[in-house]
């Protein structure tokens, strides 16, 4: 894809599903980097990381299945600077309508001294040795300088300089540990845009960890002096404490274009909708405090604000909550309504109806509607996630029954597909979700490590939808699952024999290289 030649507008490179997916219990199968993809799309971000083709066979299959399915991004995979690493990325991606690769190596002397056990002259050689022979098959290449912040600031000049010499079109420059501060990160980027031999040719990025919780304004900084692509992830989730949050930089430009004079192509309408995507898929539940998409975010309870507010909401609100996607209409929908009524409604709320089986949604629906008196936005959101990223199971939750008293132990009875079979058995715990959960792991022969249990209302009310999601770890292989009912026993049924379908699907698809990248 050919670079924007409006100088202020900053491309936006979302790494949700290589170093988001870093993150503890974000893994995702390829169903479900599939659904986060076509969001991404609706998004209209430039550029889509979709992982590191060479680490396993799961990665490798992910990335050609995501380069297939978008039309409009750039679709990328990591490569080390290896002969193997390079090929397998570039077989990945020859399918996209715009593949590119993006290729790593660490130029701090603590990486080389410690990692590569390489020389300087090693590391310029082995960077712009793999650059030239990807040229060869692409023209967008992105070349990352792992650990950039803590390198030595004119070896990265003659690294980078040699990479743009042969073939590279965007360099990077990662703050891979979070070390960094705005005012140096900002003063770095300048001297190597200023300083680097055909640094005006290329695209500068900034790709920022938030170790010190200054990702988004070591982003923001790096592109007021002068990076012209931002890379992030939805929701901020990465490796440690997680990458530059998407959202926050973005809206963070969007309002504030009187300071920054820069924009994106970012359709912000889709950003809550992409946040509670990806919460759905991976199980990691957004904090309410988290600006932009958290349930606090337009919320106003001290009574001076909430005068304010309704004087004139610009009093306390610099953002509207429209222009990120959350509705002021939450009540949508009830046990009365049809299916076309339903069908529309999705649409309203950016759901393709193609990527969903509707006749499952829907059933779904009225079971749901029949429960309680009044279905949210958020409720329809709940069923249609978890119906697009189903996969075939091979446990099947057929039926539970819990008793518990003050004066006897919980009791839980659970009937079970497994395969072709049905199964069942009963168990005493500390708790219901305990007996549940020890009954469920008797049928199944799995006893996993439960390693987070979380429950969440979707909605207000006694009759909200509740959604639990964990994370069960078993012979170090994690797993996160999510279930969502009106029952929370039920929904953590679902989350717990979620989280085993995807443990057996991980057991044959586990990462054979792990490599922290940019």
């Amino acid at each position: 894809m050919t670079q924007d030649h409006n100088r202020n507008v900053v491309r936006i490179f979302d790494t949700t599903l290589r170093d988001g997916e870093q993150s503890p219990g974000a893994t995702m199968n390829v169903e479900e980097k599939l659904l986060i993809a076509r969001q991404l799309e609706k998004l209209r971000v430039d550029v889509i990381e979709a992982g590191f083709a060479a680490s396993s066979q799961g990665d490798f299959d992910s990335v050609a299945r995501v380069a297939e399915a978008v039309s409009t991004p750039v679709v990328l995979s990591l490569a080390r600077t290896r002969e193997p690493d390079i090929q397998r990325a570039l077989k990945a991606v020859e399918k996209a309508r715009h593949p590119g690769i993006h290729i790593f190596i660490a130029t701090s002397d603590i990486h080389l001294k410690r990692k590569l056990m390489m020389s300087r002259q090693e590391v310029v050689d082995a960077a712009s040795w793999a650059v030239a022979f990807a040229k060869k098959h692409v023209d967008h290449i992105e070349f990352s300088a792992e650990d950039a912040s803590r390198s030595d600031r004119d070896y990265l000049v003659q690294v980078f300089a040699e990479v743009i010499k042969a073939g590279a079109t965007v360099l990077n420059v990662p703050d891979t540990t979070g070390y960094a501060v705005p005012e140096e990160f900002g003063a770095l980027f300048r001297y190597l845009i200023a300083t680097t031999p055909g640094g005006d040719r290329v695209t500068w990025s900034a790709h920022c960890h938030n170790d010190l919780g200054m990702a988004v304004a070591n982003s923001l900084t790096a592109a007021r002096n002068g990076a012209r692509q931002i890379e992030c992830t939805i929701n901020g989730i990465g490796e440690r404490a997680g990458n530059a949050s998407m959202e926050e930089i973005v809206m963070a430009i969007h309002t504030r274009h009187d300071f920054f004079d820069l924009r994106t192509h970012v359709v912000t309408e889709q950003i809550y909708p992409a946040s509670r995507l990806l919460a759905q898929v991976t199980g990691l539940t957004v904090p309410a405090n988290k600006p932009i998409v958290g349930d606090n975010a337009f919320a106003h309870e001290a009574g001076i604000h909430q005068d304010g507010v309704l004087k004139d909401v610009l009093n306390y609100e610099i953002m509207r909550p429209a222009s990120v996607g959350i509705s002021s209409n939450k009540l949508v929908l009830g046990k009365h309504s049809g299916r076309h009524a339903f069908a529309e409604r999705l649409k309203q709320l950016g759901v393709d109806l193609y990527e969903v089986d509707m006749n499952k949604a829907f059933e779904r629906f009225k079971a749901l509607a029949d429960r309680k008196k009044s279905v949210y936005d958020e409720d329809l959101i709940a069923i249609v996630t978890e119906e697009a990223v189903r996969f075939p199971d091979q446990f099947e939750l057929l039926d539970l029954r819990v008793t518990s008293s003050n004066r006897t132990a919980p009791h839980a009875a659970v009937r079970l597909r497994v395969g072709d079979v049905e199964r069942e058995d009963e168990a005493d715990g500390d708790g219901m979700v305990d007996a549940c959960y020890k009954a469920i792991s008797k049928i199944t022969g799995i006893t996993p490590k439960l390693e987070r249990y979380a429950v969440k209302a979707i909605t207000g009310g006694t009759d909200a939808l509740g959604e639990v999601s964990c994370l069960i770890n078993e012979d170090g292989i994690t797993a996160g699952g999510q279930g969502a009912h009106t029952d929370i026993i039920q929904a953590s049924a679902l989350a717990f024999l979620n989280a085993l379908n995807k443990l057996q699907y991980r057991r044959t698809h586990y990462r054979q290289v792990h490599e922290e990248g940019p």
